[in-house]
């Protein structure tokens, strides 16, 4: 039994080596990003199946395959939409209601983000919003890095709102039995805060880019000359409001956001006819490279036993009489921690058994849930890897070739972090304040 317990040691310490050693690559940038994550996951293969902990069949598994093909989806449709104009004319209407003040600009692309990943996944809502910002701040000649950063950060809390802005919140609602209303009751008001206090702050640390009182020369453009293909135009937008209507409805529907992405891809193309080859060199397959090989190294970290015993040590504390809130808060802070770090999917699916296994025990384990849901979506903001959006505007910084928008590792964390902390800070504030309010 000893030597058992010092092998399932050994393993976890092997495990989270590998994992520390994949992201010293990511976030020191001596690899790119997806070469890291494939030479991570080869090594995290190789080792776990010697030591016995993980294996090939495990690694495919570990891969979140509606996540990558919502992306590969997504980003389709997206460079159907994009030769039409449509991109061009939201730039000129956006940039005209802003009346060319950057900060309120950055408030608008926040805002809308937001609501829209309330009700589409907010990986979908940035795929969409990025190119677009790119043009619209190409045309202010201002740097894009202030607006796609927020973008991504308010999208990550704007998800939080509801049952499908986020795949955990799917999963979580899903174990619990809530509710799109209840989770909406809970989650809409506290994240409502959360996202005016994360605002506020993000206008400060741009205070220097995003002067109040600079004032850029308005476009004096017709924005309905944009549209380069009005036909084209109304095929697409036909076959993404279908993709809308079954993101609205996929859970009732039992169906994968991914296939419901995918059957408004297969109509899409069956109106368009694209040419195929053209069509698949818009796919930014480097980002889908990286989000397979980390998935497989989390997989690995999960497969040595080491998120179930984080799990486990923290839920167990939810046992004590009187420390009912005290293991909420902590579970929320630990939960967005992880989250910053590994991909909150794999947290998120190892901690549902955990605290639906303490309900046997007699514990009340409904603000956890809460706790939860709060914590794995707020930490998506710490680090550029934390979140799918990240990964998405990062990219979108690299290639859109402005000198000064690139976004890096440290540039993010200097910027996230902080936004992170001050939305766990507010977010536990209510919680502690209303905690009767989600017992």
């Amino acid at each position: 039994m000893d030597v058992a317990a010092t092998s399932l040691d050994t393993n976890m310490y092997i495990a989270a080596g590998i994992l520390l050693a994949a992201y010293a690559l990511i976030f020191s940038e001596v690899l790119h990003r997806a070469s890291a994550a494939i030479i991570g996951a080869v090594v995290m293969i190789g080792v776990g199946m010697a030591r016995g902990f993980y294996s090939q069949e495990a690694a495919l598994a570990a891969i979140d395959a509606n996540t990558i093909l919502l992306l590969l989806g997504m980003m389709l449709v997206v460079a159907m939409l994009r030769p039409t104009g449509a991109f061009e004319y939201a730039a000129v209407r956006l940039t005209k209601l802003a009346g060319g003040r950057p900060m309120l600009l950055m408030v608008y692309l926040g805002l809308a983000v937001s609501v829209i990943s309330m009700f589409l996944d907010n990986v979908t809502t940035i795929i969409m919003f990025a190119p677009l910002t790119v043009l619209i701040t190409r045309m202010l000649k201002l740097n894009p890095m202030p607006y796609l950063v927020a973008e991504a950060m308010l999208s990550n809390i704007g998800g939080a709102a509801t049952l499908v802005g986020d795949p955990p919140n799917i999963m979580i609602g899903s174990a619990a039995g809530i509710s799109f209303n209840e989770f909406l009751l809970h989650m809409g008001w506290p994240i409502a805060v959360v996202w005016v206090c994360a605002t506020g702050l993000l206008m400060l640390l741009f205070r220097e880019q995003l002067a109040s009182d600079r004032v850029v020369k308005p476009i004096d453009l017709d924005e309905g000359r944009a549209i380069r293909s009005r036909p084209g135009l109304k095929r697409i937008l036909l076959a993404l409001g279908l993709i809308i209507v079954l993101f609205f409805t996929h859970h009732r529907l039992h169906m994968y956001p991914a296939f419901a992405a995918f059957i408004g891809l297969a109509l899409a193309l069956v109106l368009l006819r694209p040419t195929p080859d053209k069509l698949f060199r818009e796919v930014n397959w480097s980002i889908l490279a990286f989000f397979s090989g980390l998935f497989i190294i989390v997989g690995g970290v999960e497969g040595s036993g080491l998120l179930d015993l984080v799990g486990y040590k923290l839920a167990g504390l939810a046992k004590a009489p009187g420390e009912l809130l005290f293991a909420a808060l902590l579970l929320m802070w630990i939960s967005a921690a992880l989250s910053a770090v590994v991909d909150n999917i794999p947290f998120t699916v190892a901690m549902i058994p955990i605290i639906g296994g303490l309900e046997s025990q007699g514990v009340n384990i409904t603000p956890l849930w809460w706790a939860l849901a709060f914590g794995v979506a707020l930490g998506g903001n710490g680090t550029h890897i934390a979140a799918t959006a990240n990964i998405i505007v990062v990219t979108e910084s690299e290639n859109c070739g402005i000198p000064g928008a690139r976004v890096t590792p440290r540039s993010w964390m200097r910027l996230g972090l902080p936004v992170t902390f001050l939305s766990l800070v507010v977010a536990s504030l209510l919680y502690a304040s209303f905690f009767d309010f989600f017992l």
